[in-house]
This record gives C-alpha cells, structure tokens and sequence, in this order.
C-alpha cells in the first residue's frame, strides 16, 4: 500500500503527486512553511491526506517555535494554524486536523517540551486513524455496493486512493475492497481536468495493484452510462455540509445528475471528519478558486488562444437528493440520516 504521508524521525516525507505518473519522487519537509507550500502546490492532495500533513506541519511549527513561556508559545501556534489553514479553503479535514492540534496544546498539562512531544504523538495517531478509517470506509462500501450483478463496473472521479489519504482510500478504498472481495470487474477512472489526478494518479494507483481500470474523458461519463457500462459510481468528498450537500472535485456534480438520468446509484464515501456540521447546507461551502494556467495549458503546452478568459473553481457541490448514500466509517447512511452521525465524537 502507498503511504504519501511518512514521519521520518525529525522530519516529514511526501509523495510528490505533481510529478507522478511518470517520475515517483519524494520531498522532505522540514518547516511548517514548507509544508503550507506543499499543500498548496498540491506535491500533497485530497481532503484526508491534507489533514494528515497539515497536524504534521502544525508539529513542525510546534518544534520551531523558541519560547519556554506557554501563553506565548499558544499565541504563535495559532499563527501557525492560521498559514496552514489558508492553503486550501475547501477541504474541512485541513481545518479540524489543526484545531486538534490546537485543543490538544491548550489542554496539555506540563511545560512546553512536553505539549510539543504530545502534538507529536498526535500527529501521528491522527495518521494512523485515517488509515484504519479508510478501511472501515471500504468494508461499509461493500454493504450498500448493488448486489447484482456479481462483479460490478464501478466509476469514479478524481483521486480518493491511497494518494489522498493516509493510506487505503475512500472512494476508491471501496473500490479496492471490492476487488479484494472479487466483486469488481473493472473501474473507470475520470480523467478529472483540468489537473487530470484520475488520469495520472487513480490509474496509477489501480495499476501498480493490477485493478483492471480504464480511464475515460470526463465527457465520456454519460455516454458509458447510457451503453450500460456502469453499475455504480463512487466519488470522495472534501467537505459535506450537515443536510448531506456534497463538495468535491469539479465535474462531480454534472457525474451525478448524469447517474441520476440512468437510475445508477451515487455514493459519496468520506470520513467522519468530512461532515461539516456547522454548515446547513452547501450553499455555505466556500469554493476554492484556482491558478487560470490549470485551463488554458497542459504541462508546458498551451491549448488555448492568447486572449481568451478563464473560470477555474477547483470543486462543484452535489445537492444531497442526488446521493444514495454517503458511506462513512462510521456506517453507510442516506444524507437525510447524518444528523445521527453527529453526536458520535470523531476522537
């Protein structure tokens, strides 16, 4: 299994997803800094994953920070927070991994040696539960996945695998889990523009673990649909408003309605911490805009005329009547039944 996320003794090692397929590389973070800028560049990406980086960058500035006197040593962690918590607005995982962080400063007893060895400590057990949720997210996927036909055609968007979380996946950890059943014949993989992560990574990931995969052009998704090509589609999330309105990758929304036309089940697969329940709907969601260059190149290629404008919003919200279920670690539930989820602590 693929680990993008590793503590290495006194510093943080990243899969460097920019460069994948073609180049597997890794990046050493050292500075909370620099971890902000890894966010941001997208060297590390998807919701839970970025929350796994960002409560190592929240230690990583714990460690820098060159004072012995705790009211200011908290005063300057949420500083800290508060770069880390600018690089992506629309991923709620970032946010709750550093306000974990920060409860769990203020509530240590001890000096600040000692608050810096327990952010640490919890760090690394927020790393740990995502990947043992991601597995819970798999086995609750297989539950509610159509029974017929035997081996399904499942389809999914963007990346939701290993790469995007600590480890296993959601969307596509329930994928993984029913290829490991033997319940799957095959997965498509949306391209995903402008950024291409099914392309690039969701089939790299199926690849390296021979899932049979097939990537299609996003504009594709319909067509298969239409010919009767796919049973179900699983897609991830990166924040889910508290009336199940679902915020992830853009193209997610048009996939939906697309489903919803060809009476194909769609299910959103994310963790506990994903759910926003401060927010009533997902009309609150703010939307990350991102760099025009995304559209009009490819690599180093441009693609569109000099002089053209662009519209570049990183995700889309699927109203929650177009979802069957959202499939958490907790349990599979309709977006009208997450209120029950709430009161369940997420640690």
């Amino acid at each position: 299994m693929l680990y993008p996320v590793i503590w290495q003794q006194d510093h943080v090692t990243l899969i460097d997803q920019t460069r994948l397929p073609t180049e597997y590389a890794v990046v050493e973070i050292r500075r909370y800094e620099d971890m902000a800028a890894a966010i941001q560049t997208m060297i590390v990406r998807g919701a839970p994953a970025i929350g796994v980086a960002a409560a190592y960058g929240m230690y990583l500035g714990a460690r820098d920070i060159d004072t012995t006197e705790r009211g200011e040593f908290l005063a300057r962690l949420d500083e800290v927070a508060n770069v880390l918590k600018a690089t992506r607005p629309t991923a709620v995982n970032l946010f709750w991994a550093c306000d974990r962080m920060l409860k769990t400063a203020r509530q240590t007893v001890g000096n600040v040696a000692h608050i810096k060895q327990v952010l640490l400590a919890t760090a690394q057990r927020i790393n740990e539960e995502d990947i043992e949720t991601c597995k819970a997210i798999g086995d609750r996927g297989l539950e509610v996945l159509p029974t017929i036909p035997e081996k399904l055609r499942l389809l999914t968007h963007c990346n939701t695998g290993s790469l995007a979380t600590a480890g296993y996946g959601t969307a596509l950890g329930v994928v993984r889990s029913a290829w490991q059943a033997s319940r799957l014949e095959r997965v498509y993989a949306d391209e995903t523009r402008p950024r291409l992560q099914g392309a690039k990574l969701t089939a790299w990931e199926c690849v390296q673990e021979k899932i049979p995969v097939t990537v299609i052009s996003d504009s594709m998704a319909a067509h298969c649909m239409q010919q009767k090509m796919v049973d179900a589609v699983v897609v991830g999330a990166d924040r889910i408003a508290a009336n199940g309105d679902t915020a992830n990758k853009i193209g997610t929304y048009s996939l939906a309605l697309v489903a919803k036309a060809h009476d194909i089940p769609f299910f959103v697969a994310a963790p506990l911490s994903t759910i926003d329940f401060q927010l009533e709907n997902g009309t609150e969601i703010p939307i990350e805009q991102r760099d025009s260059q995304e559209i009009y190149r490819i690599g180093d290629t441009q693609i569109c005329p000099p002089g053209a404008e662009y519209y570049n919003p990183a995700f889309d919200v699927t109203p929650a009547h177009l979802i069957a279920a959202i499939i958490t670690d907790r349990g599979a539930v309709a977006p009208t039944e997450l209120a029950q989820l709430q009161a369940q602590p997420v640690s």
